[in-house]
């Protein structure tokens, strides 16, 4: 299978730098940009960049020159590592340009044309992008904030079994969640930081989009009827977002029932053989004192959410705890492994899985019979 060319926006900042290290060694996608600023634009990515990471820097990735942000013909998909306020236009100026967006910004996540996806989940929610007005094939599709993800993978499947009247949910965020340099040192050694600006609303808002049902003519998302309550605190851990979470149920549940929910749900990736999809999405770790981002992070390579201390909770009927890596699952990794579902459901025009066709020259609409999203 020849490779699908991918560019990367943002690739010097902490998302970025986890996508380059993925990419450079995936299987279907073959990185042909690194972007930038201006200020980086043209130097070689190794000379622009402050490697973070404890890998090693791709040595093909080093030798690279640093490109500007604005379209360019060469990559099919463009995957995108930016803040909000940049992204806003550049990812629309790639879609109008015929290309596909995979974001993890949050600028076009709650646009109604525009998929909150995580593969798993609610893969028929790509429909949306068939509805977006850009030409040649160009879409906006969106990854999750980093603390939904985690929290969406534990609630779908008890939504699907009991149905879900409330959520409450505690987070503790660590700081590779704020980028780098991140927080400074002073505010969070021997500290949490009780706030996160626009954390708490992202939480409570985008588990009812990606749980709601597409609406009877496709056009949008009903919302999930549930309500979330959401606190989010930054404390002095690296990476792996903890989450102390507590449910109401419509319909009577025990803690076998809900282990078999979590453990045995069919999930929407199943028999896509996407390389970056978890074996299980969701997994539970035994004992009082787990999960723990220092044992429990790189679960299913970074990609899997760890359950634990499921128990009754007085006021609400539940409650466990749960673990997800944010810079992998929640970020870098969780927008490759849409991009794998976006290749296997044809919204990337000219290849597929199976063996791609043959991609016309540069520049040039990309013609393919309309993409069956079963």
């Amino acid at each position: 299978m020849a490779k699908i060319p991918v560019a990367i926006l943002g690739a010097t900042g902490a998302v970025g730098q986890r996508l380059v290290s993925i990419l450079f060694n995936h299987p279907w996608f073959e990185p042909v940009a690194l972007c930038a600023s201006e200020r980086s634009a043209g130097k070689p990515y190794g000379q622009a960049t402050r490697w973070i990471l404890p890998d090693p820097m791709p040595v093909r990735a080093a030798a690279m020159r640093v490109r500007g942000c604005a379209p360019f013909p060469d990559p099919a998909i463009v995957f995108s590592a930016l803040d909000a306020e940049a992204a806003m236009d550049i990812e629309e100026d790639w879609a109008k340009r015929g290309r596909l967006v995979v974001s993890n910004a949050r600028c076009h996540r709650m646009r109604d044309d525009v998929p909150l996806v995580v593969p798993e989940l609610n893969a028929d929610h790509l429909r949306l992008a068939l509805r977006q007005p850009y030409p040649d094939g160009g879409a906006i599709v969106t990854n999750p904030n980093c603390s939904t993800i985690g929290l969406v993978l534990a609630l779908k499947p008890l939504d699907d079994a009991f149905g879900l009247e409330s959520v409450n949910v505690v987070t503790l965020q660590a700081a590779s969640g704020a980028g780098y340099p991140g927080v400074p040192f002073m505010d969070l050694i021997d500290n949490a930081l009780p706030y996160i600006h626009g954390e708490e609303e992202k939480l409570e808002a985008e588990p009812l989009k990606i749980l709601g049902r597409l609406s009877a003519d496709g056009s949008r998302v009903e919302n999930a009827s549930f309500g979330v309550s959401a606190a989010c605190h930054r404390v002095a851990v690296t990476d792996g977002h903890l989450e102390a979470v507590s449910v109401a149920f419509k319909r009577p549940a025990d803690k076998s029932a809900i282990m078999r929910a979590w453990l045995d749900a069919p999930v929407d990736t199943d028999g896509l053989d996407l390389p970056s999809a978890p074996k299980h999405p969701v997994v539970y770790a035994d004992g009082l004192d787990r999960p723990q981002p220092r044992f429990d992070k790189a679960a299913g390579n970074g990609m899997s959410a760890t359950m634990g201390r499921l128990r009754p909770c007085p006021i609400l009927g539940w409650k466990f705890e749960l673990l997800s890596h944010n810079t992998i699952r929640g970020a870098a990794g969780g927008t490759v492994l849409l991009a794998e579902l976006c290749v296997a459901k044809g919204l990337v025009r000219g290849f597929s899985p199976a063996g791609i066709a043959e991609r016309a020259p540069c520049g040039e609409p990309r013609r393919e019979p309309e993409p069956a999203l079963a």
